[in-house]
């Protein structure tokens, strides 16, 4: 899943592909802007080049097939704070939210979710509440200053995501979530 936020334009190359190289399945829903974005950039169509498969945006029919398959892990990168707080609470208004709300309501498979925020979103009132009904809803979140140090808006423009972390989290989802 991807939200319009900085580095979405490098998740194809930093993210995508080298989990197909290690031999997973990646299979990609975009918020509707995110869906702009790489539309616009190209990108869309080298995720559905790399991957074999459509990227999502939009809601499917009710009588037809997901062109996905199953999923083992929904990973969250990046998610914008609206996207963080839309899924605390619930609001399953597009079809990457709608997804990511279902299998926290489920609680199966697991979800990791990395908030490409900056100072200013984390200073909102409400957001300690919405990390916390993540994290005891058991959200993996790749948050703190360890690994993405908070900074002021627009200041930090191509600032580059904790790809290692993001990586880490879903691999380490992953293997929790598997029966051995």
């Amino acid at each position: 899943m991807c939200a319009a936020a900085g580095g979405i334009e490098q998740v194809r190359e930093r993210l995508i592909e080298p989990l197909l190289e290690d031999g997973w399945t990646v299979a990609v829903t975009l918020t509707p802007t995110a869906a702009v974005w790489l539309e616009t950039s190209g990108e869309r169509e080298k995720i559905e080049a790399a991957t074999s498969l459509p990227v999502r945006s939009e809601t499917r029919l009710p009588d037809e097939q997901s062109p996905h398959p199953a999923v083992d892990c929904y990973a969250v990168v990046p998610a914008t704070s609206n996207f963080v707080a839309k899924l605390a609470l619930g609001i399953a208004d597009n079809q990457a939210l709608t997804q990511v709300c279902e299998a926290i309501g489920a609680h199966t498979p697991p979800v990791v979710v990395f908030p490409r925020i900056n100072a200013a979103h984390a200073g909102q009132p409400a957001w300690d509440q919405h990390i916390g009904a993540l994290t005891s809803a058991g959200v993996h979140l790749i948050y703190g200053e360890d690994v993405w140090p908070l900074h002021t808006p627009r200041s930090a423009p191509g600032k580059p995501l904790p790809w290692a972390a993001i990586r880490e989290a879903i691999d380490s989802s992953i293997a929790k979530a598997s029966p051995r």
